[in-house]
């Protein structure tokens, strides 16, 4: 490597924009180099303004001829910028960030822009466009004119406001970059073997950097990428291949056979299991039987039968003499699923308790007393599980639902309530493959990817606030044939107080003014246990029409005979909120529907009710959440660390390199588990020393 560290050994780089590159994470020359460029601009690809065609998008590279700030109308203003290439005349506008703009780009400057084109007469323009200075009149850049003039691909690198101001703008980046690679005699170590080098046919590493920097060809920058990307993915790969091994390692207990409640358990089904939910019931037992820790994660749209297939695990751990405990995320959710439980699993003889953390002392005690002694089969319940005065007789199998509402050593402290018990995650959040490998490679999946069935197809519909007259006697229509309802409004974190007493007040108006001959419930998380009990059992029994709540219905609410389910102020939902909200209906044999309430439609909120409505895919809609949050956002802050590491890869779109790199990952570690072997000592020490990502071989032997 270089013979100092520090960037204030390249020339152009003082102690005032050392710690300007530092704030961005470019704090030695290794750092540098791995400051990859976020796009290119190729000179044989680039077009002419005289070429332009109307609504393409394109980018283009000029000299800025002039620019104003124009005050419109209204407290209204917009900058415009003029370029030109020789050929022509494009416009830009700007009607954001305008101060900005008009102290960022001034006449003279070299600008590359990237926009759509729009004609306004002759005259081409693009409004917002994504701009790059490439080079500014007045001020040294040394490399941008020859590069630009000799038809280079040009790296465009990421650069923060703070940054261009003291004036390293991607040019000065560009800079800075190519004094490194020229004045300083740069060495990249190969870290991966012979062997997979060829087998994956990968550009060697001290090329890959030149070229991600400076790239001869297309075909050599496509190659240099996609060595980056996979480098990336092979790693995080590594890391969950080695952390499987090491799990697998852990000896449990061997479920031996299946007994009577199992096998009545199949008989008394009053419906045909779907060929999904079998092979998800093989996979389970086959782990369960194996010896070793079972650590599986169970996929399943909306209403699929996940439950039922964690049923079978959970009865063959009682026919072995071990207990369950299943551990949901909310109160009114465990309740839910001890009524379910009781529902299938005490007639074959199953003893099942609900543990929550609002329970009467001497009831709790009671419970309490009833697991360490072994009298429970089966304890349903939330986060009161895992405190240290729970203690189990003789733990086997753990089942969290909803897994992804739980962190990391909560799911531990549940799992060390015994010794390598069996695991079972469960989420009705369809997650799509490439991000199932990129944040669960670690685990085994099973995805049931079939509904059972007889189940009717929910009819989903947009509906303006100024339109709910016609929805109200939709509603009143379903109810006079003994159907029920939802009605559901928003409760956001951050206006937690407000959503509340605004859905307290809506409710109100609902039951004195709009349905006053109906019989309406309401339900929401501040309700003390025995409350929010007593109305979902209303509700279930029928002896409510309307059930008005707030999100707290959103999982594990089963009601066959609800019908109507409408969602006040939609936009405000994510898609996978309004997917589980209107999974709520559409359980039973009558037609259903929901109704997506909006005030406003626009930007992202317009695209994803769009998207409800025109598909009940969850894993489709899966794709457009991705796509619309990020990975991050969509799997929350435990998974989201997973993938947000990630510095060139993007498993949205890396899906074939990802199943490129994990499967050498894989390969590797089945052979050499624990990386002794002499052709994978530099993979060894690159992930020990370099990759740093939290598991170390220690840990797998």
């Amino acid at each position: 490597m270089a013979p100092f560290s520090s960037l204030q050994g390249i020339r152009g780089v003082g102690p005032r924009r050392a710690a300007i590159l530092a704030e961005a994470g470019i704090r030695s020359i290794d750092d540098l180099y791995d400051y990859f460029p976020r796009r290119y601009l190729d000179r044989t690809r680039l077009k002419k303004i005289r070429s332009l065609v109307d609504g393409e998008t394109v980018t283009v590279v000029g000299t800025v001829t002039e620019t104003r700030l124009e005050n419109g109308g209204r407290g209204q203003s917009r900058f415009k910028a003029q370029v030109s290439d020789g050929s022509g005349l494009l416009d830009l506008t700007w009607f954001r960030g305008v101060h900005y703009f008009s102290k960022s780009i001034a006449a003279g400057d070299t600008v590359a822009v990237h926009g759509r084109v729009t004609f306004f007469g002759r005259l081409p323009g693009m409004q917002h466009p994504d701009y790059d200075r490439l080079d500014r009149r007045g001020q040294e850049g040394p490399g941008d004119d020859e590069l630009y003039n000799t038809g280079a691909i040009i790296p465009i690198y990421p650069t923060s406001e703070v940054m261009k101001q003291a004036g390293l703008n991607s040019g000065a980046i560009r800079t800075i970059v190519h004094r490194a690679f020229r004045d300083l005699p740069v060495r990249f170590d190969e870290h991966l073997s012979d062997g997979i080098m060829a087998a994956c046919r990968l550009m060697p590493i001290d090329e890959a950097y030149r070229q991600i920097h400076f790239p001869s060809s297309p075909e050599e920058l496509d190659r240099a990428v996609y060595r980056m990307k996979w480098d990336e993915l092979f790693f995080s790969q590594l890391f969950f291949a080695l952390r499987r091994t090491g799990e697998r390692r852990k000896a449990s207990v061997r479920f031996d056979h299946s007994g009577i409640r199992t096998a009545s358990l199949h008989e008394r089904l009053p419906f045909k299991m779907t060929d999904a939910q079998k092979q998800a019931v093989r996979e389970l037992y086959h782990d369960l039987r194996s010896g070793r820790q079972m650590n599986r994660l169970l996929q399943g749209d909306v209403g699929s039968g996940k439950t039922l297939v964690a049923q079978f695990a959970i009865t063959l751990a009682v026919d072995n003499g071990l207990q369950a405990a299943f551990m949901a995320p909310t109160e009114i959710l465990a309740f839910q699923h001890a009524i379910g439980m009781k529902q299938a699993l005490e007639p074959l003889g199953l003893r099942i308790a609900l543990l929550t953390g609002k329970r009467a002392k001497k009831e709790r005690q009671a419970v309490l007393a009833s697991i360490g002694s072994g009298e429970v089969d089966v304890v349903v319940g939330t986060h009161a599980i895992i405190e240290d005065e729970v203690q189990f007789h003789r733990l086997g199998l753990v089942v969290i639902d909803e897994q992804h509402r739980f962190g990391v050593m909560q799911r531990k402290a549940l799992q060390d309530k015994a010794e390598n018990p069996h695991v079972l995650l469960m989420t009705a959040t369809p997650i799509p493959r490439t991000l199932t490998m990129g944040a669960y490679g670690d685990l085994d999946v099973t995805v049931i990817a079939e509904m059972p069935p007889g189940r009717t197809p929910i009819r989903t519909r947009l509906c303006r606030e100024q339109d709910k007259e016609a929805l109200y006697e939709s509603i009143r229509a379903e109810v006079g044939q003994g159907r029920q309802a939802y009605i559901v409004y928003p409760l956001v974190e951050e206006s937690e107080k407000i959503d509340l007493r605004a859905a307290t007040e809506s409710f109100e108006h609902l039951k004195s003014e709009v349905f006053p001959d109906l019989r309406l419930g309401l339900i929401h998380g501040q309700l003390p246990p025995a409350e929010k009990e007593s109305v979902m059992d209303s509700f279930r029994s029928g002896l409510l029409d309307i059930l008005v709540g707030t999100t707290v219905i959103e999982v594990g609410v089963d009601v066959p005979n609800a019908t109507v389910m409408v969602i006040e102020h939609a936009e405000r939902f994510g898609i996978s909120q309004l997917h589980q909200l209107r999974g709520r209906v559409g359980r039973g044999v009558h037609s259903s529907s929901c109704f997506l309430v909006y005030s406003k439609l626009a930007g992202d909120a317009a695209e994803r009710l769009h998207a409800l409505e025109s598909t009940t895919d969850g894993f489709r809609l899966s794709e457009i959440d991705l796509q619309l949050r990020g990975a991050g956002n969509m799997l929350g802050r435990e998974q989201s660390g997973a993938v947000s590491g990630l510095r060139i890869a993007d498993i949205l779109t890396d899906g074939e390199i990802m199943r490129s790199a994990r499967t050498a990952a894989f390969d590797l570690v089945r052979k050499d588990e624990t990386l002794r072997r002499p052709e994978n000592a530099t993979i060894r020490d690159y992930y020990m020393n370099t990759f740093r990502c939290g598991v170390t071989l220690a840990d797998v032997g």
